[in-house]
C-alpha cells in the first residue's frame, strides 16, 4: 500500500479522475491524501467532494482555506464570494453528510516522516508543536461549540506566534498559519496580503520555509496553496499546487519513493 499526496484540486473533478485512473493503472492498492482545497473556483466542487469522501478509508486530507471558506458560507458566517463554485454543494441532499465529513478533516497530518498541511509551518513550530496545536483547532471545530469559533476566525491578527496565546487569539494564528500562509518577515511574522512576488521582495518579504532556523527544516513538509510557485520538489520540501485550476498540471506524488503522476487540466479560471 503506498500514499500519493495530490495537490489543490479546488473542484476540478474530471482531472481529478484522471489522475486517478493514471495512478491506479499500476497501483491499484493506491491510498490518497489531498494537501487541502479541494472545492471552490473549480467547476464542479460537489462531484469532487463526493469523489473524495465516497472513497472512504482509502482517502484523507487537511482542511484548505477554501474548505473552511465552504464551512463558514454554510452556516452564514461568511457570504459567497464572486468566484464561489460551492452553490450546488449547498444545495445538495447530501450536503450535511458532506460537510460533516469535511468538518471532521484534520489541519496537519504525519505519513511516513511527512508532514503534510495546506500552506505553511511558522518558523518557531516543531513538527511536533505543528501537530500539537492543529489538534487543539482540529478538538475546536469538532466540538459542540464550533460555530462560535467560526465566528471569530477570520482576521489577520495576531501576526506573531507566542506560546502564551490562549483561546480565539491562539486559534485564530494556527489556521492562518496552516491554511492561509506565504511569506513570512525576517522576523518570522506572519504576512497574509502579499500574494504577488514583486509586492513581497519590495517589501523583503520571506517565503515560510526559506527562513533561516525554521525549527521544522529538518522534516519533509508537504503543502498546496501556492501555484503562483508552481511545482516545488526539494529534499524536505514537496510543494504540490501545480496550477490545475489555471490550465497548468493536477499532480500526486508517491511518498514513499517520490514517483510523480501529473495530468494536464483545462483553465478554468484566469488569474486575477
Amino acid at each position: 500500500m503506498s500514499w500519493y499526496a495530490v495537490g489543490d484540486v479546488q473542484g476540478c473533478a474530471s482531472p481529478l479522475r484522471d489522475l486517478i485512473a493514471e495512478v491506479q493503472r499500476s497501483d491499484t492498492d493506491a491510498r490518497w491524501f489531498f494537501v487541502g482545497d479541494l472545492v471552490n473556483r473549480g467547476p464542479h466542487s460537489l462531484e469532487t467532494l463526493r469523489l473524495i469522501h465516497d472513497m472512504g478509508p482509502r482517502a484523507n486530507c487537511v482542511l484548505g482555506n477554501h474548505d473552511l471558506h465552504l464551512l463558514a458560507v454554510a452556516n452564514g458566517v461568511r457570504k459567497p464570494g464572486r468566484s464561489d463554485t460551492i452553490a450546488e454543494i449547498l444545495d445538495a441532499p447530501d450536503r450535511d453528510v458532506l460537510l460533516q465529513w469535511l468538518r471532521h478533516r484534520p489541519l496537519a497530518h504525519a505519513i511516513d516522516g511527512n508532514l503534510l498541511i495546506h500552506a505553511g509551518v511558522l518558523p518557531q513550530w516543531s513538527v511536533a508543536q505543528t501537530l500539537d496545536l492543529a489538534g487543539e483547532v482540529e478538538s475546536v471545530l469538532r466540538g459542540a461549540n464550533w460555530l462560535d469559533f467560526l465566528h471569530q476566525m477570520y482576521g489577520d491578527g495576531p501576526d506573531t506566534w507566542d506560546d502564551n496565546l490562549i483561546g480565539v487569539s491562539r486559534w485564530r494564528c494556527i489556521v492562518n498559519a496552516l491554511t492561509r500562509l506565504r511569506y513570512c518577515r525576517p522576523d518570522g511574522s506572519m504576512v497574509l496580503r502579499a500574494d504577488r512576488a514583486e509586492q513581497a521582495e519590495q517589501h523583503g518579504y520571506v517565503a515560510w520555509y526559506d527562513l533561516p532556523d525554521r525549527q521544522s527544516a529538518a522534516a519533509t513538509i508537504v503543502f498546496g496553496h501556492w501555484s503562483a510557485r508552481g511545482l516545488t520538489l526539494r529534499p524536505n520540501l514537496l510543494g504540490l499546487d501545480s496550477g490545475c485550476l489555471w490550465g497548468g498540471k493536477l499532480s500526486a506524488l508517491r511518498l514513499s519513493d517520490r514517483v510523480l503522476f501529473q495530468v494536464s487540466c483545462p483553465q478554468f479560471q484566469r488569474p486575477g
